[in-house]
């Protein structure tokens, strides 16, 4: 083998290296890849392997060098080690597995992981009369932290995505962001400025005094209707009226 071939062949060895060395720990961030390692206490490879997610009841089972059942949303590599290539919050749990040596001894224990979501940090702005509400986008997410920053200094840190802004504040012209977190990572979102334009055209579109025109309108259309109706009812009836005295 040329020194060329044997440097690109302990590359690759040591780059696969690198890959299943990726050990999951307890607590992971959505997408990661990442290996449980089956707990073996000698070097005979087990002739029966289980791996089974506690929460949903998902089996990954191989006997015999064959994969017999998998629902799993994972591999389960040469050694019994369970491996996720992406891993999702649905795989969060408890993951119980037995073995069976080849003399037939079980052996069976229980590791936990926990995937934490990748944050969304999107600010919308939507505004009613003189203030603002400002929202942290985390849509239904409960294990996401949520702080609010005005430039660079932290103002709440009640874990609340709604910031709400009173028109003093907005009057002040200053950027506003969102910071979140979990335990495995963190990230700002981009900076907000409430304009008090926008605000002023929300309240002329959705203001009091249109809702007011809204309910002018509209009872002068149901008034409308009821008298169209009236006409329609004596109309009916004097053509009633005027059969009856043709017929007479």
């Amino acid at each position: 083998m040329s020194c060329q071939y044997s440097f690109l062949f302990l590359f690759l060895c040591g780059f696969a290296a690198l890959y299943v060395s990726e050990i999951c720990g307890r607590e992971i961030l959505e997408g990661t890849s990442c290996t449980i390692k089956l707990k073996t206490t000698n070097n005979d490879r087990p002739n029966e392997i289980k791996w089974i997610h506690r929460t949903s009841g998902d089996v990954i089972h191989r006997k015999n060098e064959k994969i017999r059942t998998n629902t799993l949303d994972g591999n389960m590599e040469e050694d019994g080690s369970l491996t996720f290539h992406n891993v999702s919050l649905n795989n969060t749990g408890k993951y119980k597995y037995i073995f069976y040596a080849g003399d037939g001894t079980e052996t069976s224990g229980e590791e936990e992981i926990k995937v934490y979501g990748k944050k969304t940090n999107i600010c919308t702005l939507p505004t009613q009369y003189g203030d603002a509400t400002l929202t942290c986008d985390i849509r239904d997410r409960t294990d996401l932290t949520v702080s609010w920053y005005k430039e660079d200094n932290i103002i709440q840190t009640e874990n609340n995505p709604k910031l709400l802004l009173t028109s003093a504040q907005i009057q002040e012209n200053k950027p506003h962001s969102c910071s979140v977190s979990n335990p495995v990572s963190s990230e700002q979102s981009d900076s907000v400025t409430v304009s008090c334009k926008s605000i002023f055209l929300f309240y002329i579109l959705f203001g009091p005094d249109f809702w007011i025109m809204v309910s002018i309108l509209v009872g002068g259309g149901a008034l409308l209707l009821l008298l169209i109706c009236v006409l329609i009812i004596c109309a009916c009836r004097s053509c009633s009226q005027l059969k009856k005295a043709q017929t007479r």
